[in-house]
């Protein structure tokens, strides 16, 4: 079945279900549709029902992408796991355990320093251009060696880092939309619903990447391999 044709399956129980947020989950390894030497995507019966239950887990139980491939893998295996019941909570029932999300990797500067190939003065530089942030112990998130990777490349076409704070603006906007959607599922006193907000904080996010790739590509009168 092509993406279109499994969307007006899809949509009967999901009417909010749209082909972007089937491209995301394909792009979260949730679902693997096999594709045509031409590169059209076709989903088979099972492709189907994996993305209704990966809708169901996300709407009914609002559990995050991590879980729910967790307890798709663990499936595969041929374990014997117990799945979520479908349909909201009700007063009165047992919920499902609180998730612990894992705290995210870090890095330290001189592993930072390392991995980019740069020297000190050069990442306070970076820093003084708002183009990476060391956390309150000093370390970095595990992202700030991509962004560090980057800014390198472009250095080599001669574009300094002061020329990256229209990016790093544009970035900050960007995710202050995405932030100002998700702030209410964020302040939600339900555990359950605060850990639905990352999932939602992820697929926004690479939507809005997507689009901003999309932009600029279109700008340039372009088209991106």
């Amino acid at each position: 079945m092509s993406i279109g044709t499994v969307l007006n399956m899809l949509r009967d129980e999901f009417p909010e279900v749209t082909i972007s947020k089937i491209r995301f989950l394909e792009s979260e390894g949730l679902v693997e549709p096999w594709r045509t030497p031409s590169g059209y995507r076709k989903f088979s019966a099972d492709d189907v029902e994996r993305l209704a239950l990966v809708l169901r887990m996300q709407r009914d139980h609002y559990l995050p992408l991590k879980v729910i491939r967790e307890h798709l893998e663990a499936m595969e295996r041929g374990e014997a796991v117990q799945p979520p019941v479908l349909g909201r909570q009700r007063d009165g029932e047992a919920g499902l355990p609180v998730v612990e999300t894992p705290t995210a990797a870090r890095i330290g500067r001189a592993e930072l320093l390392a991995a980019a190939g740069i020297e000190d003065a050069e990442l306070q530089e970076w820093e003084a251009y708002g183009l990476l942030t060391p956390l309150a112990d000093g370390s970095y998130d595990a992202e700030a060696v991509t962004v560090a990777s980057l800014v390198c490349e472009l250095g080599r076409f001669g574009i300094e880092p002061r020329h990256l704070r229209v990016m790093k603006a544009a970035a900050d906007r960007e995710a202050g939309l995405v932030d100002q959607v998700v702030a209410p599922l964020k302040r939600h006193r339900n555990p359950q619903t605060r850990a639905h907000a990352e999932a939602r904080t992820k697929e926004l996010a690479a939507l809005t990447v997507r689009l901003h790739a999309a932009l600029v590509q279109t700008a340039l009168g372009v088209r991106l391999p």
